[in-house]
């Protein structure tokens, strides 16, 4: 749930406390380069999604590194580690059907469908077979993608991804079941996508928001193809049903003796309003030879709070020789 929001001004020493609206700054505090990456578009005929439009953008040179990013984000939420990791490794950050600069497609969204669409896009830039580091519903994504292709990826950065059925989900996909509830919420959102940015995302220490990224995850909110996009999102592709699939798998693996594709490494932060922190012992329990990281004064949006510590995390993951 959104965070409360008082005339105190919000900081570091105000963990999640959400600044007015008004108190935006044009520009963030903190520099980044996103908009100093290449930028790409690449047409796809997808199997599981139709004719798309997939912007993404390259950053930095080396061994190719592929971010995915999360639920009402787009490819700009790495932007403050694209330094860090870009002078290690060419980085490849797709924004995912529907968000960012990406077109919405016309088939129903899924978590089979997108799965299906991360081989696609992979197999289009030559990925297949890489790291991936993925961010909430980018890692969740990611790690059903690595059980489906077991040769998708070498090695895979999970940061605090949904992993389990909740109450709240089951409420939200029953809410958007609901004949013309999903064009009611695009009204909703639609009245104001940068406020609606605003109130969804949360960091630990909220001066780092600026109008520039609200613009950037609001404005693709502003057209009805964009807010069914998310609507499906809510709706289809966090399901109940689906991650009750998830963890039933990762059990039946563990059970039969079956290791895990790849190697796993997990990052969470200690506190969290969006996902709770606690997923991240359940994960590492059913993933045999994971490993979970903890990061303190951060967020969902570690790789947003906390750059230098999602930076070292990854490399110290992908290169395994490397000191520490």
């Amino acid at each position: 749930m959104p965070s409360q929001v008082s005339e105190k001004p919000a900081g570091p020493d105000r963990p999640f406390h959400r600044q007015p609206f008004s108190r935006l700054p044009e520009q963030p505090t903190r520099p980044h380069p996103y908009f100093r990456s290449e930028a790409h578009d690449l047409a796809m005929e997808s199997e599981s999604l139709g004719t798309l439009r997939v912007h993404y953008r390259t950053y930095g040179a080396g061994e190719p590194l592929l971010l995915v990013h999360g639920l009402m984000t787009s490819g700009y939420s790495w932007r403050y580690v694209l330094d860090g990791l870009g002078e290690h490794y060419r980085l490849i950050v797709p924004d995912l059907p529907g968000s960012g600069r990406s077109s919405a497609p016309a088939q129903r969204l899924s978590v089979a469908g997108l799965v299906t669409w991360l081989g696609e896009f992979q197999t289009a830039l030559g990925l297949t077979g890489g790291p991936v580091v993925g961010n909430s519903l980018g890692g969740y994504l990611v790690l059903r993608h690595a059980l489906a292709q077991p040769t998708a990826y070498s090695r895979i950065v999970a940061i605090h991804p949904p992993a389990f059925s909740e109450p709240r989900l089951h409420a939200l996909h029953t809410a958007l079941s609901i004949p013309r509830a999903e064009d009611l919420f695009g009204l909703w959102v639609r009245r104001d996508t940068a406020r609606w940015a605003h109130r969804t995302v949360h960091y630990y220490d909220d001066t780092l928001k600026s109008l520039e990224e609200m613009r950037e995850y609001g404005d693709p909110l502003k057209s009805v193809q964009g807010t069914r996009a998310f609507a499906g999102y809510l709706r289809d592709v966090m399901r109940p049903r689906d991650f009750a699939e998830f963890e039933a798998e990762l059990i039946r693996r563990g059970n039969a003796g079956e290791p895990f594709p790849v190697p796993v490494q997990l990052l969470y932060s200690r506190k969290d309003p969006m996902v709770n922190p606690a997923v991240g012992d359940r994960l590492v329990a059913l993933i045999p030879g994971a490993r979970l990281d903890r990061v303190d004064r951060s967020s969902h949006f570690v790789q947003v709070d906390s750059p230098g510590e999602v930076t070292s995390c990854v490399r110290r993951f992908l290169e395994p020789d490397l000191p520490h």
